[in-house]
């Protein structure tokens, strides 16, 4: 075991194809965008988005082909889901009210209330 942290936080990137039809999204939920990088169309390329501690990025898949043709060359899916601990789980769903729901508010065997959407990236 390494004697200092090897790590001191984790930040998901969410590679899509467009990043402007997500952003809603997560400026809904009051987090908001700090770093907006243009790609060569104008539109966003890259995207920092925080909150209270929370970080959320996302790239599109062009910039990263750009940047290392062969990690854009690896499959294309959404094998990652995004958990959140929230303060107040009424108030998370009464902003995402228009949201299409993957699993509706119930308890799970670990204990937990939850709800599941998808965020217009397709990420869970």
């Amino acid at each position: 075991m390494p004697a200092a942290p090897l790590f001191h936080k984790q930040t998901p990137v969410l590679l899509v194809d467009r990043i402007a039809p997500c952003l809603p999204f997560w400026t809904g939920l009051g987090l908001q965008s700090v770093v907006e990088v243009p790609g060569p169309d104008g539109a966003p390329q890259f995207v920092l988005l925080t909150r209270d501690g929370i970080e959320v990025m996302y790239q599109t898949w062009a910039s990263v082909a750009a940047e290392s043709p062969a990690a854009a060359a690896g499959p294309r899916g959404h094998s990652v889901g995004l958990y959140f601990d929230v303060s107040d789980l009424d108030e998370v769903e009464r902003v995402l009210a228009g949201v299409a729901r993957v699993a509706e508010r119930h308890r799970t065997f670990y204990g937990t209330e939850e709800f599941s959407v998808r965020e217009p990236g397709g990420t869970l």
